[in-house]
């Protein structure tokens, strides 16, 4: 019986906008049964709030509850922002929890000791550095972080003008590279961008969504 696994969304970007996740899965999952659960408000819930609060870490619990009940084997958090309700979360079921952004911060950490770190919605920011500042006691580094919001660019995402986001998050890479080692991109939507960044910088450009469907890969072998 092939194995089953949940992935959590917080909007529709990865499944009408960017189909980075289906691509992934097709390519390095292709026995496994993905069941998608969406809340396609809470993420423009926490934007609207200006961080989270207890009611987007209920529904984010409720997303995790109703994939254990639909029986997989192991959840995958597709959204950043959302990290700190996952820790909630992982309390709260019987099965693993793996966040978007676990694989790439611990590997940012083992590469560099200044890292970029890149976004286009502020609420993915002190998540991601969260996560980073953790990987770094975890690997007993210290470590600096220099966040970088492109304003706007998500609204011109959303918006479907993927040409002048584009545009947008290079000129932020531009801006953020001479100041750093390394740049995370701190939300998978950007991922696309990762080489063409990479070459317009000279610098090495780490995105989430390869680096966590390889995670959840080498966990399910050992489920």
């Amino acid at each position: 019986m092939s194995k089953r696994i949940a992935v959590l969304h917080t909007s529709f970007v990865f499944v009408n906008v960017e189909p980075v996740f289906k691509n992934l899965f097709e390519e390095l999952l292709p026995d496994v049964n993905v069941i998608d659960f969406v809340d396609s408000d809470v993420l423009a819930a926490v934007n609207r709030d200006g961080g989270i609060n207890q009611s987007h870490i209920r529904r984010m619990v409720h997303l995790a509850q109703a994939a254990e009940d639909a029986g997989v084997d192991l959840i995958f958090s597709a959204c950043s922002s959302l990290g700190p309700s996952i820790d909630v979360a992982r309390k709260m079921v019987n099965i693993p929890i793996i966040k978007i952004d676990d694989a790439m911060t611990e590997k940012a950490v083992e590469l560099a000791s200044n890292i970029g770190v890149m976004a286009t919605v502020p609420t993915t920011l002190p998540p991601t550095i969260d996560l980073l500042n953790q990987q770094a006691k975890i690997q007993d580094k210290t470590i600096q972080t220099k966040p970088y919001l492109c304003e706007g660019a998500w609204n011109v995402l959303m918006s479907g003008d993927r040409p002048r986001y584009d545009s947008m998050v290079l000129e932020g890479a531009k801006t953020l590279a001479p100041q750093v080692e390394i740049i995370v991109l701190a939300q998978a939507s950007m991922s696309r961008l990762a080489p063409m960044l990479a070459s317009e910088t000279g610098m090495q450009v780490l995105s989430s969504p390869r680096l966590a469907v390889e995670y959840v890969r080498s966990l399910l072998d050992t489920l």
